[in-house]
């Protein structure tokens, strides 16, 4: 279900906030994007055509220069010129391919399953989609929008990073927390315009959300955490969605005990380490994990489905957009 489209829309919403300014739609978002790939496709399939039609005329001319003798008899024989298919006509393939697809991915969206509460539908994801699914206006996702920083080397750095578990109409929710990562987390400075060209964006749809029977009842690169606990009177919370362990190259211990860190916890007086050191010494190591030293610890493990979309790829597509007749117009939004 997340797709790069919906990574557009956070960058359009994000633009539209600075121009002061309503976005266009998601549903507009997706639908150009969709022409816009279908249109990449063509192009391609053109040009690979164009090469070998060039390469099957040079091989038809080297052949003459080597047969002169015979070129009277090789020229009745030449093998016709590759005739290039009419736009008109890939357009059609195109066209029959991507209904074929929505069709599936239609079914495979009503097959999907979903959490129920009493009061709304939170839908499991089950797939990256890259075609947009159809989707009825009680759908809820629990998601969250991730903003970096690129270097000129390619280096990520983190800028911003907020969701919710609460279940939002994707539209709804796409808007208000890529604006919300971008301006109020608190961890960072609200993102300035100028810094707009330096972003990618990075959405997360969460779902198959499952109890822990312990700490390390969870999978590195598949599950995301979120626990909670009490120290010292007061709980605390947090949650790291599915990719940071496996990009920090943690283990799961270190994972956990960073969560806990990430929540307030303050360590407990002292380091793993150095728990470690005197739980050996003590012969009693079990007792200096770092969840072992705050009571009821609880822990969630989740998945997430995960699209990315850089300026530079949102910036191409946009560009595409406003070459059409009516693309400024659309882009542009409702006041």
């Amino acid at each position: 279900m997340a797709n790069t489209a919906q990574c557009y829309y956070c960058f359009e919403s994000l633009l539209a906030s600075f121009e002061d300014r309503e976005p266009t739609t998601l549903a507009a978002v997706e639908a150009l994007w969709e022409q816009h790939e279908q249109t990449k496709k063509l192009s391609s399939l053109e040009e690979q055509i164009e090469e070998e039609d060039t390469d099957r005329q040079q091989s038809i001319n080297e052949q003459d220069e080597d047969d002169d003798s015979n070129q009277s008899s090789q020229s009745n024989s030449r093998p016709k010129k590759l005739q290039v298919p009419r736009i008109s006509r890939l357009q059609s393939q195109f066209s029959a391919s991507s209904s074929a697809a929505t069709s599936s991915s239609s079914a495979s969206n009503t097959s999907s399953n979903s959490l129920q509460s009493s009061s709304t539908n939170i839908t499991t994801p089950s797939a990256v989609s890259g075609t947009p699914q159809l989707r009825s206006p009680d759908q809820r996702y629990p998601l969250f929008v991730t903003w970096n920083t690129l270097s000129r080397s390619g280096h990520k750095s983190l800028r911003g990073c907020i969701g919710t578990f609460e279940g939002q109409e994707l539209a709804a929710g796409l808007k208000s927390y890529a604006l919300t990562s971008a301006f109020d987390d608190t961890r960072f400075e609200p993102i300035p315009k100028s810094l707009l060209p330096s972003l990618s964006c990075s959405l997360t749809l969460l779902g198959s959300f499952e109890p822990c029977t312990n700490a390390m009842d969870w999978s590195l690169g598949t599950h995301g955490l979120r626990i909670s606990f009490i120290h010292r009177g007061r709980r605390y919370g947090a949650t790291y969605l599915p990719d940071v362990a496996v990009e920090q190259g943690w283990t799961k211990e270190e994972a956990v005990e960073s969560l806990m860190r990430k929540a307030g916890w303050d360590g407990g007086g002292g380091s793993t380490a150095r728990r470690l050191l005197r739980g050996a010494a003590g012969g009693n190591s079990g007792a200096t994990k770092p969840w072992d030293q705050v009571s009821d610890f609880r822990t969630v493990r989740y998945q997430g489905l995960k699209a990315s979309a850089s300026y530079a790829e949102w910036q191409e597509w946009r560009q595409w957009v406003l070459s059409l007749d009516d693309g400024e117009e659309i882009l542009e939004g409702a006041d």
